[in-house]
């Protein structure tokens, strides 16, 4: 997408009166509220991660029950030092990934790029890897990566036995486990264990800002007092102990503050939509019920019919049904991720249903 492109479908979504998926768009003098929400801006800023971003450390290792979390400037490099942590604490350069996780398709693997790790997928199946089939790698590896929710096969999870006994089955081969938690704040409901819970099955955790607690960037890894100070010495060698990050850290902690608690009735409400948009003519939802409040929907339209209708639909009738699309392997179908938020809310079933129906009306219009 074209950052022209971008910018007309954020000042078209900024504009509208209701938005059925993601967040409205908000100018950088908006997001300055945010930090006095965040800290008392009376107070000095940091110096290389005093100051407000100890406090943000605190509150994650407090949230997650852990005895220490490290700011991170993006989860990349986060997710780099947790990997070689594992590495260098078992002498095992292999690591269990699943093809479709985040550091196969999203950081340009730079697990291996950075570290030199060798990458063993843990399962080709669109879920996180079973106790079984983490039992049955045919090397060992120094860490098995789950993702909580494992994005790119549709935000899923496993059940909490299912992810309790793949802890097990990893520890049972030498192997540390690492949650790439980016999204772990929505995973709760339905997983039905708390952040604490969920945080105890593995060695460490990767938080992310930016996503679902509405940040401006920055991450955390969490885990033992050990990994800690492993962690700030790696930061360091790969340029993440910046100066001052005060604006990031007191940001993240007003969304912190304001979006923990609301994301249970998020992934509530996202079900009531998935279950509407799944009516709509030729509609697919995956999973149906959704695990968190994001979900993938499809179409029977080319993504640029679909995006040029939803632009349409926004610009005149003040209305930003679910934009983002992307053709995908199914032929006929395009694809694109739902994000129930707090605009959502208020969307009925029926409200969901007749804006589908504008919205396809308007692509069969413009065939």
């Amino acid at each position: 997408m074209s950052d022209n492109t971008r910018q007309h479908r954020l000042a078209a979504m900024r504009a509208c009166d209701r938005i059925l998926s993601g967040i409205r768009p908000v100018t950088m003098r908006e997001r300055l509220a945010d930090l006095d929400a965040g800290g008392d801006l009376d107070e000095l800023p940091d110096f290389y991660g005093d100051g407000p971003v100890t406090v943000l450390e605190e509150r994650v290792a407090g949230l997650l029950g852990t005895e220490a979390a490290v700011w991170f400037p993006t989860g990349t490099m986060a997710q780099q030092v947790a990997l070689r942590h594992g590495a260098d604490r078992t002498g095992r350069a292999a690591v269990a990934l699943h093809p479709l996780g985040h550091q196969e398709v999203h950081e340009r693997h730079a697990y291996a790029e950075l570290t030199g790790l060798r990458a063993v997928w843990s399962t080709a199946e669109p879920r996180n890897p079973t106790a079984a089939e983490i039992a049955a790698l045919d090397e060992p590896v120094g860490t098995v990566v789950v993702e909580l929710p494992l994005r790119d096969a549709g935000f899923v999870l496993p059940t909490w036995s299912e992810l309790t006994a793949a802890g097990v089955a990893a520890r049972a081969a030498g192997a540390r486990v690492h949650f790439d938690g980016a999204r772990i704040w929505e995973s709760t409901p339905y997983l039905r264990h708390s952040l604490r819970q969920v945080a105890a099955l593995a060695d460490s955790t990767y938080v992310s800002f930016y996503k679902s607690v509405d940040g401006i960037s920055g991450a955390a890894l969490a885990g033992s007092a050990e990994l800690a100070a492993y962690a700030r010495a790696w930061r360091h060698r790969y340029g993440g102990n910046v100066f001052q990050q005060w604006p990031a850290a007191l940001i993240a902690l007003a969304g912190l503050e304001r979006e923990l608690p609301r994301i249970p009735r998020f992934v509530r409400h996202a079900r009531t939509i998935a279950a509407a948009l799944s009516t709509l003519p030729g509609a697919r939802v995956h999973p149906l019920p959704p695990h968190t409040h994001q979900f993938r929907l499809w179409l029977p339209f080319p993504a640029r019919v679909l995006d040029a209708a939803v632009l349409a639909l926004a610009e005149q009738e003040k209305v930003w049904f679910v934009g983002g699309w992307r053709d995908s392997d199914v032929p006929g179908y395009a694809m694109t991720e739902v994000t129930a938020a707090a605009a959502a809310l208020e969307w009925t079933v029926d409200d969901v249903t007749e804006a589908g129906h504008r919205l396809l009306q308007r692509v069969r219009n413009t065939r």
